[in-house]
């Protein structure tokens, strides 16, 4: 597996991320994260995704040369309250679902550890649907985030989560 900068190339690939996401989660009867259309039949969706593509913090990880995953890295998200010190926050995790079970999210998070540490920075945060049956917020545990707040943005319930990095360690 390797990871590497995002490009505007990377968006169809991406939006077929977040398509097979959609399909996974739909078949399980679980809709209250994404909905059950795919992202790539909805506008704004797209548009959002186009706009990662330009950020500068998008990385993606590649299987025997094809988009396994994608991270996005960055500001927190307007919707959440900022931090009191300087963050990286994880702003998008997405995995095909072709590769489901490989490792990606852990290898992309160790990937967001690492060039937070390397931008000298102890606080590494990400939100997530904190619906159904918890199953995200506990994947994130499992990586080594903490609980911290809940938030809801209307009716979709969310959580934040952090990981405490050495303070200079870069």
């Amino acid at each position: 597996m390797i990871i590497r900068d995002g490009s505007i190339d990377d968006a169809p690939a991406v939006l077929g991320m977040f398509d097979s996401a959609v399909a996974w989660l739909s078949a399980q009867g679980r809709t209250g994260q994404w909905g059950s259309e795919p992202f790539s039949a909805i506008p704004a969706r797209v548009e959002r995704v186009t706009s990662w593509t330009t950020s500068g913090g998008m990385r993606i990880a590649e299987i025997d040369g094809e988009p396994a995953g994608c991270l996005v890295l960055g500001p927190a998200m307007e919707y959440v309250t900022p931090a009191p010190e300087p963050e990286l926050y994880v702003r998008v995790l997405v995995i095909d679902q072709r590769f489901h079970g490989r490792g990606v999210g852990s290898v992309l998070l160790e990937r967001a550890r690492a060039e937070a540490v390397e931008q000298g920075v102890s606080l590494l945060r990400v939100d997530c649907y904190a619906g159904d049956d918890g199953r995200l917020v506990k994947y994130y545990e499992s990586q080594g985030f903490t609980r911290t707040e809940t938030f809801k943005v209307e009716e979709w319930p969310g959580q934040i989560l952090e990981m405490r990095l050495p303070a200079g360690a870069a």
